[in-house]
């Protein structure tokens, strides 16, 4: 059954209850667009990462754009790590949790009654859009579209370990079990969630300098000082062997785009170059020179025109 959301003041998110947890989700544009755009974001951010975006998109289309559970404004209960047992109001988060969100929220929450249903998704969030699209294909509901916007490739997924180089394949036992331990996560988290190594982090991750304001580092660092955000942490730097973009892709039927910075530091284009090549449903590949990790916040003057093309273009 659809919920009301629970409003908390003007300019601010909804709340959505989901498994007994608040998700903070918003909309905008035109709820008789023939399109709706779910917006889903990466690690670390939120939905205000689209600041850029959802203007533009809301010309065109109801735009939709939530917080995953344990970042932005949505709760962040305690991690439950895949070998660890159950405990109440613990979670194991992982894409599966997340994917279950997003299509548990677009049946709650957002009217689709035939219109057209494009994900975008951002590093980590674009494996979130991959694996939801494939449940809703699963259920007979397929979006009309996936959109990738430097998906995050998963390079420390045990998976790939034999793509290492033999140092870092001897180290990963103490890798993996350093990361599980609170007392050791806890002072990192702290150093990873100031403001000053947020605009370090962020100067690599947006070469060109573009958009990197006090209002990105604000969304950025304000999530990290809430009750839970180191558990949020824990359970996403231990997800090692979990999706990886390549098998949801070779699953998938319905079109899928990708967008990328060809200068991006962690996500490398040359790997996109090969899903293009390598998957019949992606149809098209934009490369952005100069641009990194975020391009969509970096420069969205040159993203948000694609992305409106790639709407025009699914309506065909």
């Amino acid at each position: 059954m659809t919920q009301a959301p629970e409003s908390i003041g003007p300019g601010a998110p909804s709340f959505w209850r989901w498994q007994g947890r608040r998700i903070a989700w918003s909309r905008a544009g035109d709820p008789d667009a023939a399109d709706v755009v779910l917006l889903i974001h990466g690690f670390g951010a939120s939905q205000q990462h689209w600041r850029h975006t959802i203007p533009a998109l809301a010309t065109q289309a109801e735009v939709f754009a939530l917080d995953l559970l344990g970042f932005g404004a949505s709760d962040k209960p305690p991690s439950r790590l895949a070998d660890e047992p159950e405990r109440p109001g613990a979670v194991r988060y992982c894409f599966d949790l997340w994917a279950s969100q997003v299509v548990d929220f677009l049946a709650e929450q957002v009217p689709l009654h035939g219109r057209r249903l494009h994900l975008i998704g951002n590093s980590v969030g674009a494996v979130v859009a991959l694996r939801a699209a494939l449940m809703l294909q699963q259920a007979g509901t397929p979006p009309a579209q996936v959109v990738l916007i430097d998906c995050a490739q998963r390079t420390l997924d045990r998976k790939r370990l034999a793509e290492q180089p033999a140092l870092q394949r001897l180290l990963r036992p103490w890798l993996e079990g350093a990361v599980r331990q609170r007392w050791l996560l806890a002072p990192l988290f702290r150093l990873l969630a100031r403001p000053a190594f947020i605009r370090r982090v962020l100067a690599q991750a947006y070469p060109s300098g573009g958009n990197v304001d006090a209002e990105l580092v604000e969304l950025l660092h304000r999530p990290s000082t809430e009750p839970g955000a180191l558990e949020s942490f824990r359970g996403f730097v231990n997800l090692f062997d979990d999706h990886l973009a390549p098998q949801l892709l070779a699953q998938l039927n319905g079109p899928v785009r990708m967008v990328w910075g060809g200068a991006d530091p962690w996500e490398d284009p040359s790997e996109a170059c090969h899903w293009a090549a390598d998957h019949a449903c992606i149809r098209e590949l934009q490369v952005l020179e100069g641009l990194g990790h975020c391009p969509h916040d970096e420069a969205p003057e040159r993203v948000n025109p694609i992305l409106v093309r790639w709407l025009e273009e699914a309506a065909r």
